[in-house]
């Protein structure tokens, strides 16, 4: 019965696939390489047979962190292991060869990589981009727009190549009226504006 299943559900997704139409799912975004550690993050250190200055600090609004033995070190802009790296230097002068691991337990990122949502959504803010992430997607996570929202007048704002791009997107159409062909991908450091209608 469960292989009966399994071979029914396998056809359901080929057929989809080959489908087409206004189901598609946005077209994927390439990798963008490892996750950049950004001001907001939250950090968990540990340090290796050294649990004193083991700890979970926020990374500042200046981009760096503050630990035991370890001041003003800049978090942002790297990765886990290269900000575990350069802890391991600092400490390397009050401790014998310290294993440091660092695991981002809050994620922001930087501006580059996060969605910002302005004007007449439900719950304005940044978002921490994901990968394969839609226009959908970040509705859900600001709640929607609000009754005062001008859906269709709605611009995403995009820099391409140094050159800022205003691409046109219909919210009211994806939200209200469930159409599909509405959702678009969305690329890390997009800014989604919602202006307000007039009546």
């Amino acid at each position: 019965m469960r292989a009966l299943i399994c071979w029914l559900l396998t056809m359901l997704l080929a057929g989809c696939a080959h489908r087409g139409g206004s189901l598609d799912e946005p077209p994927p975004v390439p990798l963008q390489g490892d996750y950049q550690i950004g001001a907001g993050d939250t950090v968990n250190i540990n340090v290796w047979r050294n649990p004193e200055v083991s700890l979970s600090v926020p990374v500042r609004p200046d981009g760096k962190i503050t630990t035991p033995l370890v001041e003003d070190l800049q978090a942002a802009g790297k990765t886990a292991t290269e900000l575990a790296r350069d802890i391991e230097k600092a400490l390397g002068k009050y401790i014998q060869q310290p294993m440091v691991t660092v695991i981002v337990t809050s994620f922001v990122g930087p501006y580059t990589q996060q969605i910002r949502v302005i004007g007449q959504a439900a719950r304005p803010q940044a978002l921490a981009y994901r990968q394969g992430m839609s226009l959908m997607d970040v509705l859900i996570a600001v709640g929607g727009i609000t009754d005062f929202a001008a859906g269709n007048k709605a611009n995403i704002i995009r820099t391409v190549d140094g050159q800022r791009q205003s691409v046109p997107v219909r919210l009211q159409d994806l939200l209200r009226d469930g159409d599909i062909s509405a959702n678009v991908a969305v690329l890390p450091g997009d800014i989604l504006v919602i202006p307000e209608g007039w009546f």
